[in-house]
């Protein structure tokens, strides 16, 4: 299949996985409109790519909020149009034991992974279904998949996104629309630092010493690359499975 002509939303777009899937998706000849609640970050982002020919905007938003993608919604089309592909990847993580797992922690992890993924596909949806055809993407995790100890709060949240990959895709299926979900393990981004640094403040380890504890729990042998995410992500776009949990468990050498 090919995707030129097409046009897609990522939220999280501004660093990391998000800004990797814009750049391998208008490689494709996607338009791409980055969302997150940095303007700045994302405005670098459309920049750099328009700059390398491609047809690319920003819009500030904080998808756990209705408003603000009712905004995002209306942004979409007017830069880009009908929204053909929707990467639902904005989120967040914390890890902590049950004990110290506060109401506003376990709150705020299911605010910015699962509800922010509910109001974004209820947004762009139905415009893909009307026109017969349309992808989105979940980026989940492989915590999604999988529970594991000190993240509660977080696999719960991963867990919702999967449980509503699957039910969705159920629900569009024969449509032309897929709903599919890719769920990566630790992969080399600002986010996975920010875990490191919360163990390395508790325990007192190194960063060498954190990330060897962290890839020896998840069983990677090393940290997995945004651009091995936002190529899983290319291939669920390109292809026309429906209601698939693509796990990216190891770094790809």
């Amino acid at each position: 299949m090919n995707l030129a002509g097409k046009r897609a939303v990522i939220t999280g777009g501004g660093r990391g996985i998000g800004a990797a899937i814009a750049k391998v998706l208008a490689d494709a000849g996607v338009g791409v409109l980055v969302a997150a609640r940095s303007q700045s970050e994302v405005d670098a982002v459309a920049k750099a790519l328009r700059a390398q020919g491609h047809r690319a905007g920003a819009a500030s938003a904080d998808v756990s909020r209705p408003e603000s993608v009712a905004a995002l919604a209306r942004a979409a089309t007017e830069v880009l149009g009908e929204i053909d592909i929707l990467i639902n990847n904005a989120g967040s993580s914390s890890s902590a034991p049950l004990k110290r797992t506060t109401l506003d922690a376990w709150n705020r992890l299911l605010a910015g992974n699962a509800t922010s993924t509910f109001l974004c596909t209820q947004a762009f949806l139905p415009g893909m279904l009307e026109r017969k055809w349309g992808r989105v993407v979940n980026i989940a995790s492989v915590a999604g998949l999988h529970g594991a100890k000190y993240i509660a709060a977080y696999s719960a949240a991963k867990h919702a996104v999967v449980g509503f990959t699957r039910s969705m895709a159920a629900e569009v299926a024969g449509s032309g629309v897929t709903v599919n979900a890719v769920c990566p393990g630790y992969v080399d981004t600002p986010m996975t630092d920010q875990s490191l640094d919360r163990i390395m403040q508790s325990t007192g380890k190194s960063r060498t010493e954190a990330l060897e504890a962290v890839l020896a729990h998840s069983g990677q042998s090393g940290l997995i690359t945004a651009d091995e995410v936002a190529g899983a992500v290319l291939a669920v776009c390109l292809g026309s499975e429906n209601g698939a949990t693509v796990e990216l468990r190891d770094h790809q050498p």
